[in-house]
């Protein structure tokens, strides 16, 4: 993690005590999804402490309804719409707009040095094309791409498959590329 960007390290691991008597799927998706949770929320949200508090409801809420959830035809589906719609929840609350923009170029202006303060400015105006995007080539570009996650892990978190992770990569940077006016190479997306 670089600096100045959200590293969750107070990631919460289900206490042992809980452990116990919590479902042990539960516990074992808790884990597994925590902390990704945690930067995308944070990503979203743009401070740490709202980020830690709608995850934490997140969870909360899919405890309640765990034996419901896992009848879903996705679990990982399932739990990133409730994310989404968590997220959605306190932004509205706030009364804010998504903050992805400011808090992925402050956390590239923070890792960078003068001489790349140019390049930065074209970021900025990356981060706000990518703000456009449809729902789901938005989440797509974030987890892979911001967040650093490769295609099988952002399919799993999703609950898509990976194929229709490609599809929105190759759709997203064909609207990029477009907003930009950069041109777009196809097959580029084949390093996800």
């Amino acid at each position: 993690m670089n600096e100045g960007e959200f590293d969750p390290s107070g990631d919460r691991a289900v206490s042992s005590e809980l452990a116990g008597v919590l479902p042990v799927e539960f516990t074992a998706f808790h884990s597994q999804q925590h902390r990704a949770y945690l930067r995308y929320a944070h990503l979203q949200l743009g401070n740490p402490k709202d980020a830690e508090e709608v995850v934490d409801d997140v969870f909360t809420f899919l405890l309640k309804v765990w034996r419901q959830a896992l009848k879903e035809a996705s679990l990982h589906g399932f739990a990133w719409a409730v994310l989404r719609e968590h997220v959605e929840r306190r932004l509205a609350v706030l009364g804010r707009q998504v903050a992805m923009v400011e808090t992925a170029w402050f956390a590239a202006l923070r890792r960078s040095s003068r001489e790349r303060l140019e390049l930065l400015e074209s970021k900025l105006g990356l981060y706000a094309a990518i703000a456009g995007l449809s729902e789901r080539q938005y989440d797509v570009v974030l987890l892979a791409f911001l967040l650093g996650n490769d295609c099988d892990t952002v399919a799993r978190m999703m609950g898509i498959s990976p194929a229709t992770v490609r599809s929105h990569i190759r759709g997203a940077r064909r609207t990029l590329s477009r907003k930009l006016g950069v041109d777009w190479i196809p097959g580029e997306e084949k390093d996800q």
